[in-house]
C-alpha cells in the first residue's frame, strides 16, 4: 500500500479496522434509505440461499457484517444469523440496530482470516459489500477463504459480493459516483477518490462525506485500500481454497446491487 503523505513527508498507512471504526456511526448515510436497502438486499440474498439450500431457516455467518446491512435483513426474514467484523465499533452498532428493530443478532469482533467459530457450524457464510478485496495478498485471501470453508458444513454455501472489477480495471476510474442521502439536518453527500497503484490491481481510496453543520458542512475523510480482484482471480482463489460449483450472479439476475459469487464447500 502506498499510503498518504503528511505535510512533513511522513507516510500514513491507515488500517482497515481504523477505516470502519471511523465510519461506523455514519455508514448508514451512504444509503438514501438504509432500512429499505436492508430489505431489498435481504430479499435478494434470501432468494439465492433458499434456491440452493432449501426453505430453511439456515444458520448464517455474516463475516463482514459491518453495521448489519445484510445480517439484520437476513435475521428479519427468519434465518439464524451471527455477525462478525474486524471493526468493534461496527459490530457494536449492528447489535444495537438489530435490538432497536426487535431482532436478535449475536455479534463478535473478528478478523475474517481467523474466524473464532467451530468447524461446520454454519450452512451459509456471507462476505458482502466488497469486503474480501481489503485483503491485499494471495496468502491473506487464501487464509480467509480456507477459514470460511472450515466453518461451513459439508455442501454449505459461500456467498461473496464484490465490485465489478473486470470492468473497473479496464478503465481504472479516478472516482466513484457520489451518493446522496437526506437527514433531518439536510443532505449528506458521499463520494470516493481512487488512486491506483503501479501494479494496476490495487488502489487507495479517499472516502469523503459532506455532512450538514450549521450553515455549512463538515467534511469527513477516511482512507483505505482495495485489491481489484477480477472474476477469474477470485474464482481461482475460491476453488483453490476447497470450494466447488462456483457461479457468478449479475445484479440484473440476482437483484443484489453487486456481482455475487456462490460456491459449495467441497469434501477434500
Amino acid at each position: 500500500m502506498s499510503g498518504w503523505k503528511t505535510a512533513d513527508g511522513k507516510v500514513i498507512v491507515p488500517s482497515v479496522r481504523d477505516f470502519y471504526d471511523g465510519l461506523a456511526a455514519d455508514y448508514h448515510l451512504i444509503f438514501p434509505d438504509w432500512d429499505a436497502s436492508m430489505a431489498r438486499q435481504a430479499e435478494a440474498l434470501d432468494g439465492l440461499v433458499r434456491a440452493r439450500l432449501g426453505v430453511g431457516p439456515h444458520r448464517v455467518l455474516d463475516c463482514s457484517c459491518g453495521i448489519g446491512t445484510q445480517a439484520i435483513g437476513l435475521a428479519a426474514v427468519g434465518h439464524g444469523v451471527i455477525g462478525s467484523d474486524l471493526s468493534p465499533a461496527a459490530v457494536t452498532r449492528a447489535a444495537a440496530e438489530a435490538t432497536a428493530r426487535g431482532i436478535g443478532l449475536p455479534v463478535t469482533a473478528a478478523d475474517m482470516r481467523t474466524l473464532p467459530f467451530r468447524a461446520s457450524a454454519f450452512d451459509v457464510v456471507l462476505c458482502a459489500d466488497n469486503s474480501l478485496p481489503h485483503l491485499l495478498t494471495p496468502d491473506d485471501v487464501r487464509a480467509a477463504l480456507v477459514g470460511m470453508r472450515r466453518v461451513l458444513r459439508d455442501d454449505g454455501l459461500l456467498v461473496l459480493s464484490v465490485r465489478d472489477y473486470d470492468e473497473i480495471r479496464a478503465g481504472r476510474p479516478a472516482s466513484a459516483a457520489p451518493q446522496v442521502s437526506t437527514t433531518g439536518q439536510g443532505r449528506v453527500v458521499t463520494f470516493q477518490l481512487w488512486h491506483w497503484h503501479e501494479d494496476g490491481e490495487r488502489y487507495d481510496i479517499e472516502h469523503f462525506q459532506l455532512v450538514p453543520d450549521g450553515d455549512g458542512c463538515e467534511v469527513r475523510v477516511r482512507r483505505t485500500t482495495y485489491w481489484a480482484l477480477t472474476r477469474r482471480q477470485l474464482t481461482d482463489a475460491v476453488r483453490e481454497a476447497g470450494f466447488a460449483d462456483v457461479s457468478w450472479h449479475k445484479p440484473e439476475s440476482s437483484g443484489f446491487y453487486q456481482p455475487l459469487l456462490t460456491a459449495r464447500r467441497a469434501s477434500l
